[in-house]
């Protein structure tokens, strides 16, 4: 039985009532809000697991809700949204969104993005020095990093993106994240390099390149490590 409560943020009634329908059926508890003023007070009085939200709506665009909510909050947060542009998802990403669905999204991998932010909130508060996903392995407080138990030896700027990356398993990161992270800018220069890095990192640790296990690419977003 689920005990993980989600806040759904959404006003249009017929994807509400799917979102619910769809939760419930799972288990898991839900909250609704059909504004976003009925948001933040929720977010704020209940304290939800994760929370799932529209940007469109009536009262108070999503975007800013998802940057009041990250002033006090690290709760997973996956935008649903009929916004499909690119720039409006790399805005929701680099405010603090956790992953983004466009309208219309299926059910299984509503639930499976859900799932993967959950998990990690949980993995967020164990803490460990090593992390292990599938063959992988990392331990941080020796600065190295195994592929089923053999060690591959990365550069200085390897090591740090595969951190970046592990630190945010299951979340989508955007170039402009990344960059700032590792260099503090994000120029069009910072990019370029970042997807060289990106490459012969996974030449390290990918069996296929062409399709990777562990990170994948968001064309014109971003990168996510997958919880494998």
């Amino acid at each position: 039985m689920n005990k993980s409560v989600v806040l759904v943020v959404e006003d249009d009634l017929a994807i509400r009532n799917l979102i619910c329908t769809t939760l419930e059926i799972h288990h898991y508890d839900y909250l609704v809000a059909k504004n976003g003023e009925t948001a933040l007070m929720m977010a704020t009085s209940h304290n939800p697991n994760a929370i799932l939200l529209d940007l469109g709506l009536p009262d108070i665009d999503g975007v800013q809700i998802i940057k009041k909510i990250r002033s006090w909050s690290n709760t997973p947060i996956i935008v649903i949204s009929a916004r499909s542009n690119d720039l409006d998802k790399i805005e929701a990403l680099d405010f603090g969104a956790d992953d983004y669905l466009t309208k219309p999204f299926s059910v299984d991998e509503l639930l499976a993005r859900l799932r993967v932010a959950l998990r990690r909130t949980h993995s967020d508060k164990i803490e460990s020095s090593i992390f292990i996903n599938g063959d992988l392995k990392i331990d941080y407080a020796a600065g190295c990093v195994y592929i089923a138990q053999t060690e591959i030896h990365l550069t200085p700027m390897e090591y740090k993106l595969i951190c970046i990356l592990s630190n945010n398993v299951g979340k989508v990161l955007t170039h402009t994240f990344i960059t700032k992270a590792i260099w503090g800018t994000s120029y069009d220069t910072d990019i370029a390099s970042l997807r060289v890095f990106m490459a012969t990192l996974r030449k390290k640790i990918e069996k296929d390149t062409a399709q990777p296990q562990y990170i994948q690419t968001h064309v014109g977003v971003g990168y996510r490590m997958l919880k494998i």
